[in-house]
């Protein structure tokens, strides 16, 4: 039963990194790409702590914490070059 519950998640969150990927690609302003590249480092991250379930070890629930600090970061760097055009002041 678990391994129905696997399958279907990695198809959602396959199914939604797909959408998020044409958003980037069609995205008319960069605010709606900012937000796309957002959105699918959440979905890598539900896809890791998911794949973490399905294999019964902790590894991957600590990859997906490092990948949630590493893609705030740089949403908020990839924001502030957007509206000031630099990063660093």
């Amino acid at each position: 039963m678990i391994e129905a519950a696997v399958y279907f998640a990695f198809a959602c969150f396959g199914l939604a990194l797909l959408f998020n990927l044409w958003r980037i690609v069609a995205g008319p302003t960069n605010a709606d790409r900012i937000l796309a590249l957002d959105t699918m480092v959440i979905d890598v991250i539900a896809m890791l702590v998911v794949y973490g379930i399905w294999k019964g070890t902790a590894i991957y629930f600590e990859a997906a914490m490092l990948i949630a600090m590493v893609g705030f970061v740089a949403t908020v760097a990839y924001c502030r070059f957007v509206l000031r055009g630099d990063i660093i002041e």
